[in-house]
């Protein structure tokens, strides 16, 4: 289970790495088929608002400490960015859209803003909308699904 601010990396055959409430929050998934590594992320925050709250929280609350961080633990497991399969969930819209904070806006803007830089693609995602969302990913596999409103479909699989 990848709680909320929380991330997992495994080298496994055999597991089932899975994000509940995925509201303004985003939930990314990384799969290498070659080596099986894979991982899962769920941030909350795009960003730290100081340096002084950076130092005191999960690195894996905010995608510009999460989203390094689970890529560089992937690597240190064996995965390639080149075989990557890249997935992400999240980025909901649950308040009034007008709203000054727009946090699930400003998760995917600074997701897609780091992707582009390290030239990372996405395979696929879920974002945005009025819909929380659970996201699991077999590392068997490779598939990733989500859940929401009652309803589960395949975002990605082979």
């Amino acid at each position: 289970m990848v709680g909320i601010s929380d991330l997992k990396v495994v080298r496994h055959q055999h597991a089932l790495l899975m994000t509940h409430a995925l509201g303004s929050c985003v939930g990314i998934s990384i799969w290498d088929p070659m080596t099986r590594v894979s991982g899962m992320l769920h941030y909350m925050l795009p960003q730290p608002a100081s340096e002084q709250m950076a130092g005191s929280k999960p690195m894996a609350m905010f995608g510009t400490s999460g989203i390094p961080a689970l890529f560089n633990l992937a690597y240190e497991l064996g995965a390639e960015k080149s075989r990557l399969i890249v997935c992400a969930a999240g980025a909901a819209s649950l308040l009034n859209d007008d709203s000054i904070f727009q946090i699930g806006r400003r998760n995917r803007a600074m997701m897609h803003k780091l992707f582009w830089k390290n030239g990372i693609p996405v395979a696929a995602e879920d974002m945005e909308g009025p819909d929380t969302r659970t996201m699991s990913l077999d590392t068997a596999s490779g598939c990733v699904l989500i859940r929401k409103r009652g309803a589960e479909v395949s975002l990605w699989t082979r």
